[in-house]
């Protein structure tokens, strides 16, 4: 159970919390649950939160196949049940394999099918162990990605960390039936 009541309905919301609720409700995400169930508690926060996630989900220039592996890179570091419970089978549908899927989730280095998620993968895990990515694998990145995409990917990176931090802190659950690989 989380420790913080999960907002996920605009009943009893101030003004403030209702207008960030209708953006998230409205949006891409088509309701609010999840991480943004607890930001709501403070819409100063949700607000920018919500704002920069639909960008790094949605709109970033990192394609959609190495964000979700990048989410699961952090899902894995962080132990963040939830993230990785959202967020392992829309990398699957994204194809990428169920052993790869699984070694990600043991913080193993998988053997990938792509130049650009070995890419990504190595990044994202210099990034996060490391706290910044050697002289190689930041031109490995930019040459794969552009200099943009590799600025989106760091901003994904902030975010779903921020997004880790704030589900393991308020403990926000998944099903019990949930397979998770920790």
């Amino acid at each position: 159970m989380a420790r913080i009541r999960l907002i996920t309905t605009a009943e009893g919301l101030s003004a403030a919390q209702r207008a960030v609720y209708s953006s998230i409700a409205g949006g891409a995400r088509g309701g609010v649950r999840g991480p943004h169930a607890v930001l709501l508690h403070s819409p100063g926060a949700a607000a920018p939160m919500d704002r920069l996630g639909a960008f790094v989900r949605y709109e970033c220039s990192v394609p959609e196949r190495q964000r979700e592996l990048a989410i699961l890179v952090i899902a894995a570091l962080w132990r963040a049940d939830y993230e990785w419970y959202a967020h392992a089978p829309l990398a699957r549908k994204q194809g990428l394999s169920d052993a790869v899927i699984a070694a990600v989730g043991q913080r193993e280095t998988p053997n990938f099918e792509t130049a650009l998620d070995t890419a990504v993968h190595r990044f994202v895990r210099e990034l996060l162990d490391l706290h910044r990515v050697e002289d190689s694998t930041y031109a490995e990145a930019v040459s794969l990605l552009s200099e943009v995409g590799t600025v989106d990917l760091v901003a994904l990176v902030g975010y779903y960390s921020a997004i880790a931090m704030t589900l393991n802190t308020f403990e926000v659950g998944v099903p019990a039936d949930a397979a998770l690989p920790w």
